[in-house]
């Protein structure tokens, strides 16, 4: 099979009804939906922040390098959060590299990149998408009453936004 050949597979939506959750099996759907949506963008920004550490180049290296990093360490860490949160909830964490590209949301990162502050750039937006997602997520998981999920939410958003803002101090804006 080709990469031309794939095609998007439809992810169930059922969730089972063995958990620990008080949440009604609607409600549980809707979250983990959202949840895999949010594990599809955040591996997708994961390996666009390692594909940056691995080729920058330019007077920043030095600062840049075990930055990129920190970020893409704690990006694995949210992945297995919201991965499992899913399952928590009754649901299948889908996570590989091919459910990521396909459901992701983040810009494609072009391959040609090698400066220093041109990976700030593309990173910025792509950290500006994400946290979108997870501001979305969180205000659906409030709605829905699912704390849990929302204070998880909130936790990443706190350290994905201080992440974003060291890119910004970066760039000087």
């Amino acid at each position: 099979m080709t990469r031309n050949t794939l095609k998007p597979a439809a992810r169930p939506n059922a969730v089972r009804t063995s958990t620990p959750s008080s949440l009604s099996e609607t409600t549980r759907e809707r979250i983990v939906a959202e949840l895999n949506d949010r594990l599809a963008d955040a591996a997708d920004l994961h390996s666009q922040v390692k594909v940056a550490h691995w080729n920058v180049k330019g007077p920043q290296f030095a600062a840049l390098h075990p930055l990129f990093e920190t970020f893409a360490v704690a990006l694995a860490g949210w992945i297995d959060e919201l991965a499992e949160r899913a399952v928590i909830l009754g649901g299948t964490a889908y996570g590989t590299v091919r459910q990521a590209a396909r459901a992701s949301r983040i810009a494609e990162y072009p391959s040609e990149v090698t400066r220093d502050l041109e990976h700030v750039e593309l990173l910025v937006a792509r950290f500006d998408t994400f946290a979108e997602g997870l501001r979305a997520t969180r205000g659906l998981a409030e709605e829905f009453g699912d704390i849990d999920t929302a204070d998880l939410l909130t936790a990443m958003l706190q350290q994905h936004e201080k992440h974003g803002w060291f890119l910004r101090a970066t760039l000087g804006v």
